[in-house]
């Protein structure tokens, strides 16, 4: 087939035009996020939200990013926060993007420093400041659940230091599914090979984030994403997964530093409660122009 006959199928197939919708692109410790503010109207019906995330995140035909915010009002708490990834599924909350909705919201004039978030894991409770004129967030996490149907995961109990495709593995659920697992190289792990067997695992019916972990005085810590399905520079909700997994097993105290590939966190523990403090940035606004079209049924 010749590249004007693909070029006319795509557009004939797309279901929608996005030439108009605005953006802004942020970034929290290198794990990026498209934002589209829905706050006075909705921009992107919801039956499509998957199949813009798909493309919008694509690093070649796309903006490029690790998945789409959506900002809208709510009814529950001062915003809402929806997030499509880049294989077009909706993920229940992830802390590095609450920290750029709230840079987002904060520049904006859309809150104080201390507000709550709607997520698909409940409210989340933020303070924000500026250090040296640098945004950052303090996110109020939960409790991390331990139990395996709260994670889920198959059996009952918790689920610590399970032998697991050639690993000792535990989990737990920080707004999504970790498992986590304690390695003493980082740096010569092949990732993209071994982490898709435990994030595809069926002992987690809806699959899990896989975090490899350094134990030192800072934590160290890689992640390889379900629904982006690849390992991300830093990922907020993994990094406590990381840190409360190490506070179970008496590994770390109730502070605990870590450092991500795209930069630093610290995660917090009061009673049973996590918190995280991290850092966000606007990397740049832009509005999709009339050329960009997305294929609900195929995607890219």
């Amino acid at each position: 087939m010749k590249l004007k006959e693909m070029t006319d199928i795509r557009l004939d197939e797309s279901p929608y035009d996005a030439g108009g919708i605005s953006f802004t692109k942020l970034q929290g410790n290198g794990n990026d996020f498209i934002l589209i503010d829905e706050h006075r109207r909705v921009k992107v019906a919801d039956s499509l939200k998957g199949s813009f995330a798909i493309q919008c995140c694509h690093r070649n035909f796309g903006i490029g990013g690790d998945g789409v915010l959506f900002l809208s009002p709510s009814d529950h708490a001062d915003l809402r926060m929806r997030l499509f990834q880049p294989d077009g599924s909706e993920a229940e909350m992830c802390g590095n993007g609450v920290r750029c909705l709230a840079k987002y919201a904060w520049d904006a004039g859309m809150v104080g420093q201390c507000f709550e978030v709607e997520t698909l894991a409940g409210i989340i409770t933020l303070k924000v400041r500026e250090i040296g004129g640098d945004f950052w967030a303090r996110v109020e996490m939960g409790t991390p659940c331990f139990d395996r149907a709260g994670i889920p995961a198959l059996g009952e109990g918790e689920f610590l230091m399970e032998p697991l495709e050639g690993f000792e593995v535990s989990a737990v659920n920080t707004g999504v599914p970790h498992a986590v697992i304690f390695v003493d190289d980082l740096m010569d792990l092949p990732i993209e090979d071994v982490a898709p067997h435990i994030r595809r695992s069926s002992i987690f019916p809806e699959g899990a984030n896989v975090n490899f972990v350094r134990i030192g005085e800072t934590f160290a810590v890689r992640t390889f994403e379900r629904g982006v399905e690849g390992e991300t520079l830093s990922c907020g909700t993994g990094s406590v997964a990381s840190a409360a997994v190490a506070r179970r097993m008496g590994m770390a105290g109730d502070e605990i530093f870590v450092e991500t590939r795209g930069g630093p966190l610290l995660i917090t523990f009061e009673g049973d409660r996590a918190y995280m403090d991290g850092p966000a940035s606007t990397v740049y606004s832009g509005e999709l122009s009339d050329e960009f079209h997305w294929d609900i049924s195929q995607g890219l």
